[in-house]
């Protein structure tokens, strides 16, 4: 069995990688660090949980043992997708370097400009970053790299997903052409196919699992949730979720659960602690530091339950997590390797478990396609929703012959029998009603002539009959007009 000792690393890594408690490096460490110690470009597959940090560090760290970095001239240069992968990358490089005098920095989004600025300065041997931060240190003007001899791109997939390929594509190019490149992934999409074949030159292809696998140490499971109706859905669902991490008892001492949305992350979290739940939320939308003190506390024990999206579904190295629930099944199937395989790690068991709603079953399908086995059904905690019993033949022939209400409350059909009952009897004679005799109205509801002239359109368009019109002027006749007809008349 092969050993770290084995590897030709530098003493000082050695020593730093026992006081870690490792001495046998796993299959992807054992595989890649013997090519990248020769100078080789690498390409690793492996899933997520196997040990990919330390495969790459370690020969990095013996690498640069010889040489000094220049001001704004990092040495190597180390892209991850998340801030969170990144800065654990940045862990796993202090306590693997401790011993040796190389310098890091660190730069991702939510902190200075300020404080990165002046690390760069400084000339850093080892620069760990997320694309989106990297190019905007570029182009400011306060980063080159044409010194890089040693470039990372560590999951490279989820890379993809996140739409940072092109960024890695321009990154790359602004890189020397005889720098040595370690390209890792859990799994090999096509797009990232054409990458390696682009930028890597005659890679050590290491594959120490089928792409897309799950890990054998955790047991999986899916329960078919179906809501008793639509608008109660999502208050059962998280009902159904209590109920799921109460059935699992004693043996759930943490655990990550995963929603596809940021708003259900923060809704799920706050439903939890409501119940007496210990959750806090982590998101893309959380403050940097708020999300570092998140994490900090779940890997101290001091927080039970983390509610993540997928932003926490990649290289959060948390050995101890027994549990991973996810609430939504995976938009894309992929996310469901990275997902579970934050349970399971170093070689611990683990469980995870899926809540699958109809509109979900597709999505179900297709991480099963991926992973080429069918995910065990579970029986629901909160048993089966009563369902209405269906009517027996007589209570049916009941209610059919009861009229149906409608909205517009028309009035039956009639039956055949009774229009022929109708037609039958005689046509009744018309009832004559005698006239009724114009009453005179009190005095005080008269109108005022005025409005009797407009024909009884007055204030409040009252059409009421308001006795006869008057026609022309009446009394109120101007003089005037009176002289014009009397002088027509003498005409």
């Amino acid at each position: 069995m092969t050993k770290f000792t084995d590897l030709n690393l530098d003493a000082k890594v050695l020593k730093a990688v026992a006081e870690t408690g490792y001495d046998t490096p796993t299959p992807i460490q054992a595989g890649a660090i013997a090519p990248a110690l020769e100078g080789r470009d690498v390409l690793g597959i492996a899933q997520t949980g196997t040990g990919k940090t330390a495969a790459f560090t370690l020969p990095m760290i013996t690498l640069l043992g010889r040489g000094r970095a220049r001001a704004r001239m990092p040495r190597s240069l180390i892209l991850a997708p998340t801030r969170e992968l990144a800065a654990q990358v940045a862990e796993n490089f202090d306590a693997y370097a401790k011993y040796t005098k190389l310098t890091k920095a660190l730069l991702i989004g939510g902190t200075s400009f300020k404080d990165q600025d002046k690390l760069i300065d400084k000339g850093v041997d080892v620069l760990i970053a997320t694309p989106g931060r990297l190019l905007d240190h570029l182009e400011r003007g306060k980063l080159i790299l044409t010194d890089v001899k040693i470039m990372v791109v560590d999951e490279a997939d989820r890379m993809l997903d996140m739409g940072f390929i092109p960024d890695i594509e321009e990154i790359f190019k602004r890189t020397p052409f005889t720098r040595q490149t370690l390209f890792f992934s859990a799994t090999m999409a096509p797009e990232i196919e054409r990458i390696t074949n682009t930028f890597l030159s005659n890679p050590a292809k290491i594959e120490v699992a089928r792409a897309a696998t799950t890990n054998v140490n955790i047991k999986q499971g899916v329960v078919m949730f179906k809501a008793s109706a639509k608008p109660k859905e999502p208050t059962e669902k998280r009902e159904l979720l209590r109920k799921l991490i109460d059935a699992e008892g004693d043996a759930c001492t943490n655990a990550i659960i995963f929603c596809n949305r940021k708003s259900d992350v923060d809704i799920v979290s706050k439903s939890l602690n409501k119940w007496g739940y210990q959750a806090a939320p982590i998101h893309g939308d959380l403050d940097q530091s708020h999300r570092t003190k998140t994490l900090d506390k779940f890997r101290d024990n001091e927080l039970r339950i983390l509610v993540a999206s997928d932003v926490a579904a990649r290289g959060l190295d948390i050995p101890a997590v027994t549990h991973v629930f996810n609430f939504d099944v995976p938009s894309h199937a992929e996310d469901y390797v990275h997902r579970i395989g934050r349970t399971g790690r170093a070689g611990r068991s683990g469980t995870a478990i899926m809540i699958c709603t109809p509109r979900d079953e597709k999505n179900l399908e297709d991480v099963e396609r991926l992973v080429k086995t069918t995910i065990p059904r579970l029986d629901s905690p909160m048993g089966k929703s009563a369902a209405p019993a269906p009517a027996t033949p007589s209570e049916a022939e009941k209610t059919d012959d009861k009229p149906k209400r409608t909205r517009n409350r028309r009035k039956p059909e009639p039956k055949v029998e009774d229009v022929k009952v109708a037609e039958a009897k005689p046509a009744a004679a018309p009832e004559v009603k005698a006239e009724a005799k114009p009453q005179p109205k009190p005095e005080h509801t008269q109108k005022p002539r005025e409005e009797r002239a407009r024909g009884g359109r007055g204030r409040g368009n009252d059409r009421r009959d308001n006795g006869p019109k008057v026609v022309g002027m009446g009394d109120d006749t101007p003089t005037f007009i009176a002289l014009s007809f009397a002088d027509r008349a003498k005409d």
